[in-house]
């Protein structure tokens, strides 16, 4: 069991890893002492009053938390309601909050998989890419027999995370020429004279925030006088925040729509043809509204939330029928998941019916 709140998060980034959470989220320890003790935890859906308070009067120590607390910009942390608010009072209360969002939206056995699984889907494949934080592709060449120290290093300074995987580099063996020019002090070669030496090319990828420490780091042990290095912005590591299946069988538009809204206990909305014919079907947890292009190439159907009057338009012109089954709901077999996941690693106290979900049905 994780001892402190920075073990904890450790032990969350294994589950969900941060760095492919897209690049607009806020994913983390978004409150609290790194330092302090992860106390016992609790795991919900977002951090509300209700959360709030029942977390101070149950002795939480640490909140793990699917939704962010802090999204927007905060510029005042004071005592009543709203994000400033919640914050100032768990800080006060000692209580730490970290956050999964769409880290965990995008993992296997995350949000998706488990949206998709509580609705039968079957031979599921991920599609809509979730763009990480802007990256880079730091490239050096070295001598065979210092790649390992090389890219050790490059490591530790942050380069080679792709997902649960780390110290990730690729490796190509070449030629490296070069005239060692006067005044200079070469490894190997002669003053004045063209030189060919066996070399490994060396590609990690890094987050751009990192690319200055990890360029310091293979200087520092490169065996060469002169390193040569390249640092090249990259589109890569993408997690995929949807998944796409078939059904056992087909079924109509609107008995499709009766059957979601049963799982997930929610009253849905469709566009579409009631009697259309469904075979294959497309989920987003939460809100899906910029996947529609992405799920039209793939489904008949797209279910997800938070779906406007023009998106469900865009939808059907698209040829893709949907079924809106709100933002929350959605959601709610992927937080089962993460309650499990996270009590394999800690103690966790059931904080009991906080569901966000604002909105009253009839």
């Amino acid at each position: 069991m994780p001892d402190t709140v920075r073990d904890l998060v450790a032990a969350i980034d294994r589950i969900a890893p941060f760095a492919k959470a897209a690049e607009w989220d806020r994913v983390g320890l978004q409150i609290g002492d790194p330092a302090t003790a992860a106390g016992p935890v609790a795991v919900v859906h977002e951090v509300t009053g209700a959360v709030v308070a029942a977390a101070v009067e149950r002795g939480v120590g640490t909140l793990v938390a699917y939704h962010p607390l802090l999204f927007a910009p905060q510029r005042r942390f004071v005592a009543g309601s709203g994000p400033g608010g919640r914050s100032y009072a768990l800080a006060r209360a000692g209580i730490s909050v970290v956050v999964v969002h769409t880290a965990f939206d995008v993992v296997d056995g995350g949000t998706a998989d488990a949206l998709a699984g509580a609705l039968g889907l079957e031979a599921i494949s991920p599609f809509g890419p979730a763009w990480p934080p802007e990256q880079v592709k730091v490239v050096t060449y070295v001598p065979p027999a210092a790649a390992d120290i090389v890219v050790a290093a490059m490591a530790r300074a942050g380069a080679g995370i792709i997902g649960r995987y780390t110290g990730c580099s690729f490796q190509t063996p070449g030629v490296g020429t070069f005239r060692p020019e006067p005044g200079t002090n070469p490894t190997v070669g002669t003053v004045g004279e063209q030189t060919a030496v066996d070399e490994t090319r060396i590609e990690m990828v890094a987050p751009a925030s990192a690319a200055d420490d990890v360029v310091a780091a293979l200087v520092a042990v490169h065996p060469y006088e002169e390193p040569a290095f390249d640092v090249f912005p990259v589109a890569s590591g993408a997690g995929f925040v949807g998944r796409s299946g078939s059904l056992p069988a087909p079924r109509s538009l609107s008995e499709l729509s009766r059957s979601v809204g049963a799982v997930l206990a929610t009253r849905c909305r469709f566009a579409g043809e009631p009697d259309r014919p469904v075979t294959t079907v497309a989920v987003v947890p939460g809100s899906g509204r910029s996947f529609l292009p992405a799920a039209s190439g793939v489904a008949d159907v797209l279910v997800t939330g938070d779906l406007s009057h023009h998106a469900a338009r865009e939808a059907l012109d698209r040829g893709l029928a949907v079924i809106d089954a709100g933002h929350v709901p959605t959601e709610r077999p992927g937080l089962e998941k993460l309650y499990a996941s996270v009590s394999e690693i800690a103690e966790v106290v059931d904080l009991g019916a906080t569901d966000p979900h604002p909105w009253e049905e009839p």
